[in-house]
């Protein structure tokens, strides 16, 4: 059994995508979608173990992967990523800037430190990827790049280091789908709501309480999956998009479009999710509480 994606299985064959944060959750998720459709992948991220592991599993899989170890907040080893990259491929078709990081906290309780770690890795770091892809590759033969944002339209109160820097990509991608434009360059996001990913893992059990939640404020009645934010940003890397830059496609089931308190949702399963991906890893705190 290999990855069920509702793409044509060689809609990108001979491309090369990179996908940063792709030792897991959703970069691992497209990684392995990217693959499935003929693209030859390349990994990024700070933790070889986690690399080598979902390189495994696509070249397992029949698919074509690559790793390289980069910490994407420091501009040096980005511009040496995608030059090893070219070198080795002649050129970049696609770039996921999927790479992120935070932590729960309050405004009031955040340190510098705390906040410029958060920003360095979900604002500027994509920044360094997305500029050094242009300059090296795509300014001489075009490509398409999707930023993986947050749903922070409402403000992101409990994580406002992350909503400031994601709001922040947003507007980075509206900039330089205009400035990039003319090298054929489409340059889009994807805003993922409440997804049942490894990242929410990481959290602590305090705030794992509340993930479980989350559902009763979704309209379509429970949380996403990583196929279903993976089929988003296969579409906007896809020619079926080519005429898409500068927008942000929200995968989040209408969270964002209201406020319970204003009109309650009532529960329902009415909802089907996709079931794209064959290696998907429901987190331990979903596997009971029915959002499988």
């Amino acid at each position: 059994m290999g990855y069920a994606s509702i793409f044509r299985s060689d809609l990108f064959q001979e491309q090369v995508m990179i996908v940063s944060g792709g030792g897991s959750g959703i970069g691992r998720c497209t990684a392995h979608e990217l693959a499935a459709l003929g693209a030859t992948v390349i990994l990024v991220g700070r933790k070889a173990e986690k690399l080598q592991r979902v390189q495994d599993e696509i070249m397992e899989d029949g698919g074509r992967c690559a790793y390289h170890c980069c910490d994407i907040r420091d501009e040096d080893s980005v511009r040496q990523l995608v030059t090893d990259v070219v070198q080795q491929y002649g050129r970049v078709h696609g770039l996921v800037n999927n790479a992120g990081g935070q932590f729960p906290a309050p405004l009031l309780a955040i340190s510098k430190k705390g906040w410029d770690a958060v920003v360095a890795t979900n604002l500027t770091g994509g920044f360094l990827l997305a500029r050094e892809c242009f300059n090296q590759t795509m300014t001489q033969q075009g490509g398409a790049i999707v930023n993986i944002v947050a749903d922070m339209w409402n403000g992101m109160p409990g994580m406002g280091h992350s909503g400031a820097a994601r709001a922040g990509m947003v507007n980075f991608t509206q900039t330089a789908a205009y400035e990039w434009g003319g090298a054929g360059v489409r340059v889009n996001a994807v805003a993922p709501g409440w997804i049942m990913s490894s990242g929410m893992e990481t959290y602590p059990d305090s705030f794992k309480s509340m993930l479980k939640t989350l559902r009763q404020a979704v309209p379509l009645g429970r949380l996403g999956n990583e196929a279903e934010v993976s089929a988003a940003i296969c579409f906007l890397l896809s020619d079926a998009a080519a005429f898409i830059s500068g927008t942000t496609i929200r995968v989040d089931g209408a969270a964002s479009q209201g406020n319970v308190a204003v009109m309650p949702l009532q529960a329902h399963n009415r909802s089907k999710p996709f079931a794209g991906f064959h290696r998907e890893t429901i987190p331990d705190l979903f596997k009971t509480d029915g959002n499988q």
